[in-house]
């Protein structure tokens, strides 16, 4: 018949009777007829497997039909500083901002909502971390991974929450997360080890103006984390310049000689300047080390003039000395034969054993007298 409509409702849908663009009543599952000779009813058919409602004009709908909403629907309304879980059939699902009003569908689905107030504690449960952090889109709907932010801070490190520019607080080892809700959030990690910093290159003119370029390397430990970024804009800029300064301070008030002959007085100079500066920042320095003092070439070739001929200088000292004791032990030894003629003797016979060595025959005459006292003859055989 013309005007006359049929509409079929399953089990799982739910229809939306229209009637001059208002909604007049919610059809249960079933087949109805409707006759709508002026084309003024429209019956929207909706998944109850998809529980959202979406109505362009929800709040007359609340405030008009509230019976039917209150039948039909769970209706969530949320402050300014409120935040929804949405859990469907006991799975977390979505989220909903501050603000917000929502109509959910009444079964099959089983809807509930979890609220939160965030106006002071806008952290977000450890149980809930994991969750939100690590679940996959296709489980966990994109705005609830949009809603937070979150962070792990590594080992040796600690975290610094910064909400809206101000640090609210301090952070351990551990994975974080907040929600973002008409707040800015910012964590900044902090190294706690041991770490090294390199100063290279360093042109400077020693007090004798020359001019080196030397390398240094220095340990440090941020001990108050806290300390140091509220007062320092970048704390490893600040200590590579007090590094630096230090440095040139030190290299600018000694000669080359004294630079080179001594690189632990510098050091240890350089170490305790630097130390008294950092250390009110919570920052420790634990060594300081000139790692290359280079000179430029001519300046080489003239140390190694000077080292060669201090080498040879030392070599004619020693020689000279070793002379020296030579002839003073012969002097000796002659005062000591002069005084005693037997000791003369025994010398004379410790050269004869030595030439007698050498010969084939020897022929004594006298016996010890005439070794001691006659002449000594000595025959080699002429073959």
């Amino acid at each position: 018949m013309f005007g006359l409509k049929r509409i079929v409702i399953a089990q799982h849908e739910r229809g939306v009777y229209i009637k001059d663009r208002s909604i007049v009543k919610i059809l249960e599952p079933g087949i109805y007829r409707q006759f709508d000779a002026l084309d003024r009813i429209a019956i929207e058919v909706h998944d109850l497997t998809m529980p959202e409602f979406n109505y362009p004009y929800l709040d007359v709908l609340v405030k008009e039909n509230k019976e039917l909403v209150e039948q039909y629907f769970h209706f969530i309304e949320l402050g300014e500083y409120e935040v929804g879980l949405v859990y469907k059939n006991g799975q977390i699902s979505d989220v909903l901002a501050p603000g917000t009003r929502k109509l959910y569908w009444k079964n099959p689905v089983d809807v509930r909502v979890e609220v939160i107030n965030i106006e002071q504690d806008f952290s977000i449960e450890k149980r809930l971390v994991g969750l939100m952090t690590n679940a996959r889109m296709s489980v966990v709907s994109r705005d609830i991974v949009n809603s937070i932010y979150a962070c792990e801070v590594s080992d040796n490190h600690v975290g610094l929450l910064i909400v809206d520019g101000e640090l609210v607080q301090e952070l351990k080892p551990g994975l974080y997360a907040w929600w973002k809700f008409n707040r800015s959030l910012k964590v900044e990690q902090v190294e706690l080890r041991l770490q090294v910093m390199e100063v290279q290159g360093q042109e400077i003119l020693t007090k004798d103006k020359v001019s080196l370029r030397v390398n240094l390397s220095a340990h440090y430990q941020i001990i108050e984390p806290v300390t140091a970024r509220n007062q320092l804009v970048n704390i490893t800029d600040y200590i590579y310049r007090e590094i630096q300064f230090a440095l040139r301070q030190v290299v600018g008030l000694r000669t080359l000689d004294s630079l080179l002959g001594n690189k632990d007085e510098m050091n240890a100079v350089i170490f305790d300047a630097v130390h008294k500066k950092v250390t009110e920042f919570g920052i420790k320095v634990r060594s300081v080390g000139v790692k290359d003092v280079i000179l430029p070439g001519e300046m080489k070739e003239i140390l190694n003039q000077v080292v060669a001929a201090e080498k040879v200088a030392q070599a004619n000292v020693i020689k000279r000395r070793e002379e020296t004791a030579a002839t003073r032990s012969l002097l000796n030894t002659a005062r000591l034969m002069d005084d005693n003629p037997t000791l003369l003797r025994l010398k004379e016979l410790e050269v004869l054993e030595k030439i007698t060595e050498k010969v084939d025959k020897l022929t004594v005459f006298g016996g010890l007298e005439g070794i001691l006292n006659d002449t000594v003859q000595i025959k080699v055989n002429a073959d």
